[in-house]
């Protein structure tokens, strides 16, 4: 089969795992010989960050939903159409461009609409338009996100397909913690981390009053909160207050994150809202690290409550507290867990099957006839 051209969109100028789900994808498709290019605002991380991954990125104006953007956009998929095979957009604000754009053009490339989190849209005419006329079709994340647009907006099943993001298996391997630490600089004491985005509905501060409300327990532990956001200097100060200065330490973004899973005994993420299925889950358990989380979005289709790790009530630092104290007191359920939620990324969430279902969605819309995208498998390639 012919190699495909795909343009993606992207005007976010945050960084989690939206973005690094587009770099993962866009590299592996390169890497199988398809073109690919980014678009995206000049000052966006994802930017920097495709360039370090040798992905193509084109700076353009995607930042806001206004007249000289939706020029900017309009004007390169002119001068390129016959090098575009694919619009593929991400974002709420690249997503209306990309639309109106296309919209306006005599002979558009069609427009897949990756949708990575499970926030609410709102049944209003126009949003009606850009999900079920202006895209050819929709990817989710996960089968959570797949659901609720097709119960709260009424779009049709067939118009969606659910891709989980797919993570390199050789990468994210476990490690000693012992010498991840020292490596690390850290105090080679019993660990517990976080790795996320900092902003409220990831759930950072019922993390801390967890914590709080059980000091003594965790006095020989240390807490790592690994990310950045908009929330950091709330989370600082949250964490003063609640007397956890000499417990919690912010690593602050890290360009890779294995060595600081390594390092860790726990991972946590006890969000609250607005989650697809979260990369950090999938690449702890890659780790071998035992998991408390949530059943938020398409949280439970990566964690295995009660095999690969614990599931506890959303904004409840107790039933947090709990989750937490149970797997910080037994070593042995956490390395049971650990070993299980390794075995459960090695069958499930590798890159390779995310590649084949995403072709397998291009070439659907490009030619459309009977679709029927490859399931995932278990298979573990090795590094180039």
């Amino acid at each position: 089969m012919r190699p495909l051209s795909i343009v993606h969109t992207e005007n976010s100028c945050g960084w989690g795992g939206q973005e690094i789900r587009i770099l993962t994808e866009s590299r592996g498709f390169l890497d199988r010989g398809h073109r690919v290019t980014l678009l995206a605002p000049p000052e966006a991380p994802i930017v920097t960050a495709a360039q370090r991954l040798r992905v193509p990125v084109i700076p353009l104006p995607l930042r806001k939903k206004r007249l000289s953007d939706l020029r900017a956009l309009r004007q390169w998929l002119v001068a390129h159409r016959a090098d575009v095979d694919i619009l593929n957009t991400h974002s709420s604000t690249d997503s209306w461009l990309g639309a109106i754009a296309c919209a306006t053009m005599r002979d558009p490339p069609p427009i897949v609409r990756t949708r990575h989190l499970s926030t609410t849209v709102h049944n209003r005419i126009g949003t009606r338009w850009l999900y079920v006329r202006a895209n050819a079709h929709i990817v989710t994340t996960g089968e959570a996100v797949k659901r609720k647009l097709a119960r709260e907006n009424r779009i049709p099943l067939e118009r969606m397909t659910s891709i989980p993001t797919g993570i390199d298996l050789a990468r994210y391997v476990p490690g000693d913690p012992h010498s991840a630490r020292a490596r690390l600089r850290l105090p080679d004491r019993p660990t517990l981390g976080i790795v996320a985005t900092l902003r409220d509905w990831k759930g950072h501060v019922y993390l801390f009053d967890a914590i709080a409300g059980d000091r003594a327990a965790w006095a020989d532990w240390q807490i790592l909160v690994v990310g950045d956001g908009p929330d950091r200097a709330l989370l600082e100060a949250h964490v003063v207050r609640a007397g956890l200065g000499d417990l919690v330490r912010f690593a602050g973004q890290q360009d890779d994150v294995v060595p600081w899973l390594q390092a860790l005994d726990l991972f946590t993420l006890p969000s609250y809202s607005e989650e697809g299925v979260p990369q950090a889950i999938m690449q702890a358990m890659a780790c071998e690290i035992a998991v408390v989380s949530t059943p938020v979005g398409g949280i439970p289709e990566a964690l295995d409550a009660g095999v690969t790790g614990l599931s506890v009530a959303p904004r409840s630092a107790e039933a947090l507290a709990a989750g937490l104290a149970r797997l910080r007191d037994d070593a042995a359920l956490r390395a049971r867990f650990g070993r299980a939620a390794r075995a459960r990324a090695v069958r499930d969430f590798g890159i390779e099957p995310m590649l084949d279902r995403m072709e397998a969605v291009f070439r659907f819309v490009l030619e459309p006839g009977p679709f029927d995208a490859p399931e995932r498998t278990s298979a573990v390639r090795p590094r180039s």
